[in-house]
């Protein structure tokens, strides 16, 4: 295991932090709040995990930036808005914003709702599933899909392309070789936007990218790099954390039945489940930022140019942030996680992945009240966003089959 004063970011990306992340995060906060390291390809980097300091960093692009020199993906363009800053950031919020505000995603969620339905029957009556690969791929990748106006067809390569961004099959340890299929992926990916931009300004449809093609900000129309660098960021968010959560949530109520009875008992307390859980469990461990400017934090010089590993794992389970911070309470109140940011890069699809993550608890509870991980099951966490590879499923098909004859029946 990597030393935590060695290398901090690694510390965390362990296999075993991984996993069960909540003694590293602990032991970041109480030895080293604020460490200086090396990143991986041995640029200097400061890991920051109390939420005091996460806070102030989150909120403070000026200072912590995240233009694209905090991390590479293998990207062509900025992904925007994440990586472009105030006050550009904003022009592009306003924009984006009323298209995934709470009212917009209100109007989705009898569909959301008919889909998940949708998702158990295909597994309901045989009493088991791979709840990753079988409900919580699909479920926000299709939402993402028909939101865009892209093919439901394209589901596969859009998420081999999420995987090779996201955790590239390679060696951990070989940051060239991720490097390569990153920046590989990132060419693939533009090509295909091209096309898709391409199609939509011949062909208009009523799909969130043809609007966008079709756009105006500030009274002139979108360039090319700017779509491409808003389509590559909405495909790794719309792919990818939504899925993670889910995969964390089941995962957490499988092993604790107690709290999954409560939610079964009172479906009422799923908004309240779906803060906490994302705050106790935060899918999205850290986030990057780059120093634009020598500052103090926690007692620590930072220079212009270091990069910042900002862990929210770490900040949502501060005890000095939150009472009882190691207890997960759906009713918790003023719960002020992070996990979906703060500050002006709070999360783009903040709205539409609660609504996704409530409706999922509620009917996935409603039909299937009981349920546990596969006795023979291993469950293993990607690091950085912790997904699991399967998350197999036990349960009595007899209830969950009854359960959806009742919903056909009364639909």
């Amino acid at each position: 295991m990597s030393d935590l004063y060695d290398d901090p970011t690694m510390f965390l990306f362990t296999p075993e932090n991984a996993n069960e992340p909540h003694d590293a995060y602990r032991k970041m906060r109480d030895e080293c709040p604020v460490a200086r390291g090396t990143g991986f390809d041995g640029v200097p980097e400061v890991t920051i995990s109390r939420y005091e300091d996460v806070w102030h960093a989150l909120r403070h692009p000026e200072q912590f930036s995240s233009a694209p020199d905090a991390v590479s993906i293998g990207q062509e363009h900025a992904l925007i808005p994440l990586q472009v800053d105030p006050p550009d950031h904003s022009r592009y919020r306003r924009l984006l914003d009323p298209q995934f505000g709470p009212k917009r995603m209100a109007e989705l969620e009898p569909g959301v709702r008919e889909y998940v339905n949708r998702l158990i029957d295909g597994f309901a009556s045989r009493g088991e599933c791979d709840f990753h690969e079988e409900f919580a791929t699909p479920l926000p990748s299709t939402v993402f899909l028909l939101l865009l106006g892209l093919p439901i067809s394209d589901l596969p390569l859009l998420l081999q392309w999420r995987d090779n961004t996201v955790r590239p099959d390679v060696d951990p340890n070989d940051w060239d070789a991720a490097v390569a299929i990153r920046e590989q992926t990132g060419r693939e990916v533009n090509e295909y936007f091209e096309r898709a931009i391409a199609q939509r300004r011949e062909h208009p449809d009523d799909g969130l990218l043809s609007r966008l093609v079709h756009a105006e900000m500030e009274g002139r129309p979108l360039t090319q790099e700017e779509l491409l660098g808003m389509c590559h960021l909405l495909m790794l968010a719309g792919l990818d954390t939504v899925t993670a959560t889910l995969d964390c949530f089941i995962a957490y109520l499988a092993e604790h039945p107690e709290q999954r009875r409560r939610l079964v008992d009172d479906p009422t307390l799923s908004s309240g489940a779906v803060e906490e859980l994302i705050r106790w469990e935060t899918p999205v461990q850290m986030v990057a930022r780059v120093l634009k400017e020598d500052t103090t934090l926690g007692g620590v010089e930072l220079k212009k140019g270091d990069r910042a590993a900002i862990v929210i794992g770490a900040a949502n389970s501060d005890e000095e942030a939150f009472g009882g911070a190691d207890a997960v309470d759906f009713t918790r109140q003023a719960n002020r996680h992070v996990a979906f940011g703060a500050g002006p890069h709070r999360c783009l699809g903040s709205h539409l992945a609660r609504l996704e993550l409530r409706v999922a608890l509620e009917e996935f509870h409603r039909r299937i009240p009981e349920y546990r991980i596969a006795p023979d099951a291993h469950l293993k966490y990607s690091p950085g966003i912790r997904q699991t590879e399967s998350l197999p499923l036990v349960f009595e098909p007899e209830a969950a089959a009854a359960r959806g004859e009742v919903v056909a029946g009364t639909a």
